[in-house]
């Protein structure tokens, strides 16, 4: 992966627009896993009406690392989940602000 050139890629996660680079390699697991990462949002938002979006990636954030421990599988990298912790910790950023 050394001399790959990262590449730019505009995500959605819940109702945010980010940009990250990622090797182009991991495109396909990066959308995978942001298809999931969507889909239990949705999910989490029709069981639990009223919350707001920090709430559902939360609950996402939560129920991803607790299937990777159940699995036993090394579902989650260390950068996927920093890269996860770090959207949140954005997100509280911006619902501050707010």
């Amino acid at each position: 992966m050394e001399n790959q050139e990262l590449i730019p890629l505009n995500i959605v996660i819940g109702d945010r627009n980010y940009r990250i680079k990622i090797f182009p390699s991991d495109e396909e697991t990066v959308r995978k896993v942001l298809k999931t990462i969507n889909e239990k949002i949705v999910e989490f938002r029709t069981a639990f009406a009223g919350k707001d979006m920090q709430d559902y990636v939360s609950m996402v954030l939560i129920w991803y690392a607790t299937q990777a421990k159940e699995n036993n599988a090394e579902i989650l990298s260390t950068n996927l989940l920093e890269s996860l912790i770090k959207m949140e910790n954005q997100l509280n950023e911006v619902t501050a602000e707010n």
